[in-house]
């Protein structure tokens, strides 16, 4: 017998469920308890949060079509605010079921907290002692993709991306009647279709909703491409594709019912034979359910121990998973030595201020990366090890990966994957290289470092902001694919932290912000800035230093303010690229590069809006301002200026949250 496809064992079970049961149990996602927020049991507040769950719960019996509603309980200091929002595509009865199942189960999942969120697949239910109401929330978020890709994910990518925002503008723009909800499909080919959802609460604005889910589409970027499915929840707002029919209708669709039983054709007539139909009729389901159920679990079983889980958890748990002890990174001195030729100058292949880069073969074949840092620095071993696991579990496709490390004796070795073409600006800035930088290269290396910054920033496990963006810590590997390397001036935020500051000033000029160049103030909005001035240097193939070093009295972002002020924007790019640009692509890039170098941080946009101007031209960009000017008059020592490593103060808390640093662990 053919072994069953997962998606016919998946279909028949759920059919022997719903013939078992009815209807299928509502689906928990995900449940979300805040950590420093808990009442007493007992108390008023658990009081006036019985009576909510329980009026929530109520409601949902009387929807008449109703998918949302929110209301309170009790009284200050102890009020109580809670919602639930159904898809917008469930039956009545569903929205009730999952509603009433949720609001028994939040207490359970999530003890004497004041604040909970349960996601199901069907609904969510949320409460908290603070107001909730027409406020735009994107935390927490949970993140699902399907483990398996497409065969042409950047067409499948750009179809979705198509067919999603669309789904937005719709939900957005018929908020009153679809309450900021919509579906919809489209072609990939002629036997695949993408079924997409995007959904609000409805007590937001139009414009808040369409914020909510640009913002979190934008997201698909560092966990979703050219992936099969993916879904991503926030307590404002979700959207969800994917390549089978999951909502409304479609997903409510069952086959024809059976013909009937030869059994019960053979009962005579009458009031036994009425019994005797009506005990077939219920044994043979039920019998046939067992079976088909004993059945698939085998199968199921069997299939288990060879699939890969269909839905993943976030890229940076996945990663967790992998990186579990510093051994697993550790690597012999020995094998990095015949790695290398005993560190020979023939496999040198860069060279910095913290460090040496060599060329590496393992026995296996595999090439590598070494770096061997400089005996000068003062950072212990213990330490050394942390930031190495620390900065391990920063994997990202635009981020040079980390593979390990050696430590023996004064030792510090630092080995990553082999990135075959060097920086982005040994071919921006070189007249021989540049013409293998088309737009279409240009274009692919600004949207990769883009998601690249913003997994920094938004997506991974740690909050980073790197301090150090330039066009020669950008790796470009063998498809000219751009990965973010060198992370010596790092900086990591802790929980809710936004901006720091910083008496020792580190970084590149040209490249710094103004507020942290000049007051060593930094957040991602620095990294944003940094981003700017880069795009702007792809787009120009000029250096960011070429106009401090000139007699030219503007530099590369009045130059390129002065072109777009006077309607000739084009005229900053480069000229190699005359013949393969993209008119509007181009235009739009220079246009997102000044919003990113304005002088003052709140004006410059974030680096998830970055990504979504990259990826959506129906999101309308604001007019940009006079970009900061930071000419460096005065300093006599030139441009750019290559700072130290920034090391922590407090050598017993080298992960304090106001003061970590991280070494420089990439090659330049």
């Amino acid at each position: 017998m053919a072994i069953l496809s997962e998606r016919t064992i998946v279909l028949l079970f759920f059919l022997s469920s719903l013939i078992i049961h009815g209807s299928p149990k509502p689906t928990l996602l995900y449940s979300f308890c805040t950590e420093n927020s808990n009442y007493v049991p007992n108390s008023t507040y658990q009081s006036s949060l019985n009576v909510l769950l329980t009026s929530l719960s109520s409601d949902a019996t009387i929807l008449n079509g109703r998918k949302f509603h929110n209301t309170t309980a009790g009284q200050a200091p102890d009020m109580v605010y809670g919602l639930y929002l159904c898809r917008g595509d469930v039956t009545d009865a569903v929205c009730q079921d999952c509603v009433q199942t949720a609001s028994q189960e939040i207490l359970t999942k999530c003890p004497n907290r004041k604040e909970a969120l349960s996601w199901y697949d069907q609904c969510m239910l949320r409460y908290s002692n603070r107001s909730i109401f027409s406020i735009m929330e994107e935390r927490p978020m949970l993140t699902m993709s399907n483990s398996l890709d497409m065969d042409d994910p950047d067409r499948f990518d750009q179809i979705v991306n198509k067919t999603m925002v669309g789904l937005i503008e719709k939900a957005t723009h018929n908020s009153s009647e679809r309450d900021m909800f919509e579906t919809g499909e489209a072609n990939f080919n002629a036997s695949t279709k993408i079924y997409g959802l995007v959904q609000c609460t409805p007590d937001l604005s139009g414009s808040n909703c369409s914020t909510c889910l640009e913002n979190i589409f934008s997201r698909i970027t560092n966990c979703c491409l050219g992936k099969q499915g993916a879904r991503i929840l926030v307590p404002s707002c979700n959207f969800r594709y994917e390549l089978y029919p999951f909502y409304g209708d479609l997903a409510a669709a069952t086959p024809p019912a059976p013909a009937p039983s030869p059994l019960s054709l053979l009962s005579p007539p009458g009031k036994k034979g009425n019994s005797s139909q009506l005990l077939i009729a219920i044994i043979v389901p039920v019998a046939g359910t067992l079976i088909i159920s004993g059945f698939l679990c085998y199968c199921w079983l069997n299939r288990k121990r060879k699939a890969k889980k269909k839905y993943s958890s976030t890229e940076e748990e996945k990663v967790e998973n992998d990186i579990t002890t510093v051994q697993s990174l550790q690597f012999d001195f020995g094998t990095l030595e015949a790695a290398t030729n005993n560190f020979s100058d023939d496999n040198k292949i860069g060279e910095g201020g913290f460090g040496d880069v060599y060329k590496g073969t393992l026995s296996s074949g595999k090439e590598i990366a070494i770096k061997r840092l400089s005996r000068s620095s003062a950072q212990g071993a213990v330490e050394f090890k942390n930031e190495v696991v620390l900065v391990a579990k920063l994997q990202h496709r635009n981020l040079v990966r980390l593979l390990g490390f050696c430590l023996e004796g004064e030792e510090k070795i630092l080995v990553y994957e082999y990135v075959p073409n060097k920086s982005l600006d040994c071919f921006l800035f070189d007249p021989d290289k540049q013409g293998q930088l088309d737009w279409s290269r240009r274009y692919k290396i600004i949207g990769g470092i883009a998601r690249g910054i913003l997994y920094l920033h938004e997506d991974s496990q740690l909050k980073v902001i790197h301090r150090d963006l330039k066009a020669s810590n950008v790796l470009l590997d063998g498809d000219m694919n751009p990965k973010i390397s060198d992370f010596g001036m790092a900086r990591i935020f802790g929980g809710d932290q936004t901006r720091g500051s910083t008496k020792r000033v580190v970084g590149t000029y040209g490249y710094m912000s103004p507020e942290y160049a000049m007051r060593g103030h930094f957040s991602a909005k620095s990294d944003v800035y940094s981003f700017g001035v880069l795009v702007l240097e792809i787009i120009s193939g000029k250096k960011i230093s070429h106009f401090y070093e000139s007699d030219q009295t503007e530099d590369l972002l009045g130059y390129a303010w002065k072109l777009w002020r006077d309607g000739t924007p084009l005229e900053l790019m480069d000229p190699i690229m005359r013949d393969s640009y993209a008119r509007n692509e181009v235009i739009r890039c220079i246009h997102m590069g000044l919003l990113c170098v304005q002088e003052d941080p709140d004006d410059r946009p974030s680096m998830a809006s970055v990504v979504l101007m990259l990826s959506s031209y129906s999101v309308t960009l604001p007019l940009p301002q006079q970009p900061a000017f930071f000419i460096g008059s005065g300093t006599q020592s030139g441009f750019p200026i290559k700072a130290e490593s920034d090391q922590s103060t407090s050598k017993s808390t080298p992960w304090s949250v106001n003061e970590t640093s991280i070494s420089e662990l990439y090659p330049r």
